[in-house]
């Protein structure tokens, strides 16, 4: 084993111990963020991708069995069916590949896409589709946006791919001010609602500033699109499948950190999940919390960690699932009945999605609020490649933020 994997090993198993400890002895969460950095710093390495998402594979939020994938009533037009053992990314495969073969006209095309993309995404759909259906295209984002929208235009579905998406801006123009517009500049004669822009967002610990921005809320502010951010493999497959199908352009943010470290049983056969409903995945009476993608997991071990502090502390998980259009029933229904909101998001704080959410739930909600609403985000800061740990709202931080909620 080479020194840096050594090291590495080391540092995982000495985080790990820090965390146990602080899980078993009730330790203010407030000091772990210290001792983690005096161990980071004594390590002389980077903080660990892994430590973005503590405990994916043994999450209560992955179905990992045949019974829990179809227990979801969502899931009923395939309950009957078979399942198969997929990641994230296998499941956005499997995704386009029913796509394509159930409709003649869907396309696949993006950078580097024909021989599968840098996450393997698109893996052997050439070879069994052809070439003049799944394709390179140019280095150019707003080349392929521009292409998507007149395949679109002229009746075929397009489904295509930004390689990351803090590359999607070049083509900001495209999507927002023609794709999203189109339908209704022409007074409903012409539309583009065939058109998918797929794109892997998030942070995954060693990206830096062009590899791990979570850029949905610039397309929140855009009526006439979509957006949606799966949270699993079986999510993802039923959400994208929804997604090419909408008669209205959607972006569709795949957290790429996700691609391998979520695996699931995901049902074979073919199904869509609902746009624009959010999903409690644990009910409470406490505190809501909200989130999506990579984040819910974070949020997972953050309840668990105050719950060590508080016990008996019962809290409503909700997975947003859409950008746009969002949820506001289920978020403001489970305000309702807690009193209490934490929104935890990878994008930086000032002016993300959590403001509108927060602003929405004040307007409705605030006769029944018990507790200021707590944002927890990234900072306001270009996303720091050492750094990274830090800048991302972390287990600790959105513990801390429950606390804050819980005992104002």
């Amino acid at each position: 084993m080479s020194t840096t994997l050594l090291r590495s090993a080391r540092l995982a198993s000495s985080l790990s111990s820090i965390s146990r400890t602080f899980l078993h002895q009730g330790l203010p969460v407030k000091h772990l963020h210290t001792s983690l950095k005096t161990h980071y710093a004594a390590s002389g390495s980077p903080p660990p991708a892994e430590g973005f998402l503590p405990g994916v594979a043994n999450s209560q939020l992955i179905k990992h069995t045949h019974h829990d994938a179809l227990r979801n009533p969502e899931l009923a037009g395939v309950a009957n069916g078979e399942t198969k053992k997929m990641n994230t990314f296998q499941a956005i495969n499997d995704a386009m590949r029913i796509a394509l073969a159930t409709d003649d006209t869907a396309c696949v095309f993006g950078e580097d896409v024909g021989f599968g993309g840098v996450f393997r995404c698109t893996m052997g759909l050439a070879e069994t589709f052809g070439r003049d259906r799944v394709f390179n295209t140019p280095l150019t984002e707003q080349g392929i946006a521009g292409f998507g929208i007149g395949m679109a235009a002229m009746g075929s579905t397009a489904i295509a791919e930004i390689q990351f998406a803090d590359y999607i801006f070049p083509a900001f123009d495209q999507i927002v001010n023609e794709a999203a517009k189109y339908r209704y500049r022409s007074g409903g004669e012409f539309n583009v609602g065939s058109l998918c822009i797929r794109t892997p967002c998030g942070a995954v610990g060693h990206g830096g500033h062009y590899h791990s921005q979570s850029p949905e809320a610039y397309f929140a502010h855009t009526p006439g699109i979509k957006v949606v951010v799966p949270r699993g493999p079986i999510q993802a497959k039923g959400l994208l499948l929804a997604s090419i199908r909408d008669r209205n352009p959607t972006i569709f943010m795949e957290p790429k950190i996700l691609y391998r470290a979520a695996v699931e049983m995901v049902p074979v056969g073919d199904y869509e999940l609902p746009l624009g409903k959010a999903e409690i995945l644990t009910q409470g009476k406490d505190l809501t919390i909200v989130g999506w993608g990579a984040q819910l997991y974070v949020l997972e071990n953050a309840i668990q960690l105050a719950q060590k502090k508080m016990p008996g502390l019962s809290v409503e998980l909700i997975d947003l699932r859409s950008i746009l259009p969002w949820d506001v029933e289920t978020v403001c229904n489970s305000v309702n009945k807690t009193g209490r909101l934490l929104i935890a998001h990878e994008a930086p704080k000032t002016q993300g999605f959590a403001a509108e959410i927060a602003s929405t739930v004040m307007e409705r909600c605030f006769l029944r609020l018990e507790a200021p609403i707590q944002r927890l985000c990234s900072y306001d800061t270009p996303f720091p490649l050492v750094f990274e740990k830090f800048h991302v709202p972390d287990m600790i931080r959105c513990a801390e933020g429950i606390e804050r909620a819980m005992k104002f």
